[in-house]
């Protein structure tokens, strides 16, 4: 295989992180496995939303194509944003599907920066129609400890989320991200295939052959750390409710993180940020 890089190098942390804050409380599931529980403290601090909207819009469709993309079209760049690439903000089921790509990213974030992962961004910028989620894995995320060389130590992580960001009756969806996890490991191949499709697609060969590391773990080796993530509206948690998720039907149970990140007004934060992100292309 040709020589690859290391992913774990050292990231400048995203200002948005800085909300998230461990609450240093751990539920303990039905099964005694801990889920660590964070909540988001986001401000009125317009640069680090500013940047947090680019970083968001980015994901669909980089800057410096929006105008390539838009042209043929009637619409400006914010228009054609909020027309053709972010999923709808009041017609069902636009605004799950907002939340829900909303709640990958951010723990796509929190993978990549709080955990040292390297994790593509790909899939949001291809769907080809913006009021669906992608088929497969949520989140791929891969750490190479040293440059040109394959270690056993070497790891893939793959975590599922959910969310639920309205105020309603309070719900599990914990139980509903462990419960597509255990189908992960089913799915990994065809997932990892995806990536390094899109990869190749772009030209972004080097990328690609990070991909290609963790294709073939039986003659490759490497670690697997697999993860389960949910995010509510503070006022649409129930700790109560997530004391019942019950993790002991997954194949890597023993080496499993559970996650919930609660804040305020998150539905109101996503619109907020889709909104900034269009106006500010």
């Amino acid at each position: 295989m040709t020589s690859i890089k290391a992913t774990n190098q050292p990231k400048n942390v995203p200002g948005h992180l800085k909300w998230l804050k461990d609450t240093k409380v751990k539920i303990m599931s039905v099964d005694g496995k801990n889920i660590s529980v964070y909540e988001f403290r986001h401000q009125k601090d317009d640069v680090t939303l500013t940047n947090w909207a680019k970083h968001l819009r980015n994901h669909y469709c980089a800057d410096s194509e929006i105008d390539l993309l838009r042209k043929g079209t009637p619409h400006s760049r914010s228009e054609y944003l909020i027309n053709l690439k972010f999923p709808d903000s009041v017609n069902p089921p636009g605004p799950s599907i907002r939340a829900g790509d909303f709640g990958e990213i951010l723990i796509a974030d929190y993978l990549e920066y709080l955990m040292d992962y390297w994790v593509p961004r790909t899939h949001y910028s291809d769907k080809s129609i913006r009021n669906e989620s992608i088929k497969g894995c949520d989140i791929i995320g891969f750490k190479i400890l040293k440059h040109g060389q394959e270690l056993a130590a070497d790891s893939l992580a793959i975590f599922e989320v959910k969310t639920k960001l309205s105020e309603g009756k309070p719900e599990n969806r914990l139980q509903e991200a462990l419960n597509d996890s255990v189908k992960d490991k089913t799915r990994k191949a065809e997932s990892l295939n995806a990536i390094k499709q899109r990869l190749l697609a772009r030209n972004d060969i080097e990328l690609s052959l990070i991909v290609e590391r963790f294709q073939n773990q039986v003659d490759h080796p490497y670690k697997e750390q697999f993860g389960a993530a949910a995010l509510f509206s503070t006022k649409g948690y129930d700790s109560t409710i997530i004391s019942q998720t019950d993790a002991s039907s997954h194949p890597n149970r023993d080496d499993l993180i559970l996650i919930i990140v609660h804040g305020n007004d998150m539905m109101k934060l996503v619109g907020d940020l889709y909104k900034r992100a269009a106006d500010e292309a």
